[in-house]
């Protein structure tokens, strides 16, 4: 069924590809802006993705939450904190679509309809170094395994696509979300297990 009467959103973004990233982070596509907190990727206050690598790396949850003047934490992540930890960790991020339709006026995968799939070949050409791409969440996932044909990994697992003729890792991660029915902390083991295989974390 196609949905003519529904606009199509771009991707809102640049691809942030720091020098010499070891792994590329790929989620489905942004929230509507209204839900952002920041100008950088899982923007949403309720997704929990910087929680996660609050934990994973400082052992806070709050880590990458901003402050106001008095040192009271706001209702919003920190992007330049964001960012240079990003950066300085080697970890890419962008998404598996760069054009969609939103079917609800909601944050949720299933209801995005992707009209422009992201060349990931592009993405991983611009980052030689990067062994591993990792999926955020399922729809993510199905489109890494329809563009590379690679078979799907088990949630929290690997399994090995081939690019340019180079072998890299394709881990499959809970989704950030809420929605995906698992504590945080969970969610923050997996994702510690695989940030430690791929060196970023020792």
């Amino acid at each position: 069924m196609e949905h003519t009467d529904i606009p199509i959103e771009k991707h809102p973004l640049p691809p942030f590809l720091p020098e010499g990233a070891h792994i590329l982070m790929l989620g489905s596509f942004p929230p509507a802006r209204k839900r952002w907190s920041m100008d950088f990727f899982y923007p949403n206050w309720i997704n929990d993705m910087w929680r996660i690598i609050g934990l994973v790396f400082f052992d806070d949850k709050e880590h990458f939450v901003a402050e106001d003047a008095e040192g009271r934490k706001e209702k919003r992540f920190a992007r330049k904190i964001c960012e240079g930890f990003a950066d300085k960790a080697g970890i890419a991020m962008y998404d598996t679509a760069c054009a969609v339709k939103r079917l609800k006026d909601n944050a949720s995968d299933k209801f995005l309809e992707i009209v422009e799939a992201t060349d990931l070949q592009d993405l991983l050409s611009r980052i030689p170094e990067c062994g591993a791409i990792v999926a955020t969440g399922q729809k993510a996932a199905d489109v890494i395994v329809e563009m590379f044909g690679c078979d799907a990994p088990p949630v929290g697992g690997y399994t090995s696509c081939t690019f340019a003729h180079k072998t890299i890792r394709f881990w499959r991660m809970p989704s950030s979300s809420r929605a995906y029915p698992l504590p945080l902390e969970k969610k923050a083991e997996y994702y510690r297990k695989m940030f430690i295989k791929e060196g970023i974390l020792k």
